[in-house]
């Protein structure tokens, strides 16, 4: 992952002398807008590797590291060229990456729950951690017995177990699939451009 990130947080003076001129070619404001917006990373066998910014993105493709498979931000115009705004990227060479087992977080739960509550199904970013069996009662804090729990709903259980509480689970807790070394922000996911490349 370190390389990933090397790879594309580190462009060259020339490189960044070459974003710095196209920039320059838009209104201030609509040009700090447009370098931020995100921009999907692939590998060269098509998996998702990072998420980055515009600038990052446009760099890389100038240096001949990457092309632009799809372009959702518009373009960038001179008194010669186009410049796209690329959305998903690929790299022109494979980065190898190591099998690791993803960490039981926070946010790899919210994520993997979709932002939604697993007893009501509201979805908010207003959420906590909730264990399905009560630690005090032997649960473990496994991904199996952690769920996304809305504020109200978490309170309403408090340490009952569902059957307890009354409360009925949307959906059973298991490790999450797909990509074990990526996941988009929730956020993101919505963006059309990105799903024939994201794991479903």
């Amino acid at each position: 992952m370190r390389l990933i990130n090397n790879l594309i947080k580190s462009p060259d003076l020339q490189s960044e002398k070459f974003f710095s001129k196209i920039s320059r070619l838009l209104p201030r404001k609509k040009s700090q807008w447009m370098i931020n917006f995100p921009v999907l990373v692939l590998n060269e066998n098509y998996e998702p590797l990072n998420v980055c910014q515009v600038r990052r993105a446009v760099v890389l493709l100038y240096r001949g590291k990457a092309e632009i498979l799809e372009n959702g931000s518009g373009f960038i115009h001179s008194a010669r060229d186009v410049f796209p705004l690329p959305s998903v990227i690929r790299l022109a060479y494979v980065i190898k990456r190591h099998r690791f087992e993803r960490k039981l977080t926070r946010l790899e739960v919210f994520n993997r729950d979709h932002y939604s509550c697993q007893y009501c199904g509201k979805q908010t970013r207003q959420l906590t951690l909730d264990h399905v069996i009560p630690r005090y009662r032997g649960g473990e804090h496994t991904w199996e017995n952690v769920v996304s729990a809305c504020i109200p709903c978490n309170r309403r259980k408090a340490g009952k177990t569902p059957e307890e509480a009354r409360m009925k689970l949307i959906r059973h807790p298991s490790p999450p699939r797909g990509n074990i070394f990526f996941h988009v922000p929730y956020h993101l996911q919505t963006k059309s451009e990105w799903q024939k490349y994201l794991p479903q």
